[in-house]
């Protein structure tokens, strides 16, 4: 029975992912600091080892202990507005914390193929609709992390023979998420508020536009990849594929958690990419059979039952904000 490594996996989406692979007959290894995710999140069957990928150390003793045959890189700090105001932060947890299980996943020997979980932040602005293509010009210090890994993990295949897949996600949403996180995915962060009877923060006037991922449309392609060595060595846009303004979604929000009227608190605008999504023809033509595309209304829906049975878990804070200069105000008080 091979064995495979998941970072991130007290992560919603790396927990989904680890559950696919557990019914798929692998034995799944779990490393997570808990900075994001939860125990109760891993699926029963895992080996849950509690670490950090900053910590080359311990990366070296799990790989020397493990033999890994597949490594699934989830783990990821993924807030791109706030990226810019600690970039140190990003740059050692994004950037460092890969090349130590990239370097690791050289030195074993034993890794099939690195499975990592990008981002469309690489693009940047006025590429869409966004496809692997296209030239990547991130405009924030996550999306240049993730492309500087997207780079690292061609030259390793190039001079060391790694196998990869390069996924780039956006905006994945769905049961297990971390709706106490107050910087990122907003369709928790509004759940949150309607649970607590705040009204929803919308910066500048909600025009901005995303396409909204459900996580089963994502989980189930990132897991089958290690399977279908003929898409190894190769990066794919996977998501949701209908735009909608952020305005549109807090009112499929509302409906969801049963408020009729949306409550909303238009906050300052911020220095963020106003529309971005992707073209999926490539994932289409490789994982089609798998790919559900489950309407925002129904995954919303979905969502939002879980979160009514659940309690908010809020995790801890992030504070260590390390450049307060143009910070949105908003967040300025959530960071004091």
């Amino acid at each position: 029975m091979k064995k495979v490594l998941v970072t991130g996996g007290a992560g919603f989406i790396g927990a989904h992912v680890a559950e696919t692979l557990l019914r798929s007959g692998f034995q799944v290894v779990v490393l997570d600091d808990l900075s994001g995710g939860f125990t109760e999140n891993i699926p029963a069957g895992c080996v849950f080892i509690q670490g950090s990928i900053t910590d080359h150390n311990l990366i070296d003793r799990l790989f020397a202990e493990h033999r890994f045959s597949f490594v699934f890189h989830l783990a990821a700090y993924a807030a791109e507005g706030l990226s810019h105001f600690i970039k140190r932060f990003n740059y050692e947890n994004n950037l460092i914390g890969s090349v130590n299980l990239i370097n690791a996943s050289v030195n074993a020997g034993s890794v099939e193929c690195f499975v990592f979980t990008s981002s469309i932040a690489v693009y940047g602005r006025n590429q869409v609709p966004m496809t692997e293509a296209l030239v990547p010009q991130p405009e924030d210090p996550y999306g240049i992390a993730k492309y500087a890994v997207e780079q690292d993990l061609r030259e390793a295949h190039e001079i060391f023979g790694l196998n990869h897949v390069i996924f780039r996600p956006h905006n994945v949403y769905g049961e297990r998420q971390n709706i106490g996180d107050p910087y990122r995915n907003v369709i928790g962060i509004f759940m949150r508020q309607i649970l607590q009877g705040h009204p929803l923060t919308i910066f500048g006037d909600g025009q901005q536009m995303r396409a909204f991922s459900y996580i089963d449309d994502v989980a189930p392609i990132i897991a089958a990849c290690i399977e279908r060595p003929d898409a190894w060595n190769e990066v794919y846009n996977i998501g949701a594929d209908q735009p909608w303004t952020v305005l549109e979604l807090a009112k499929h929000v509302c409906t969801s958690m049963g408020q009729s009227t949306p409550n909303i608190h238009y906050a300052e605008a911020r220095n963020e990419v106003q529309i971005a999504y992707s073209s999926h023809e490539k994932v289409k033509r490789v994982f089609g059979e798998l790919i559900k595309n489950v309407p925002l209304d129904e995954g919303i829906a979905r969502m939002a039952e879980w979160v009514k049975r659940n309690k908010i878990n809020p995790g801890p804070r992030f504070k260590n904000i390390e450049v307060s200069k143009n910070m949105p105000p908003a967040w300025q008080k959530l960071a004091t």
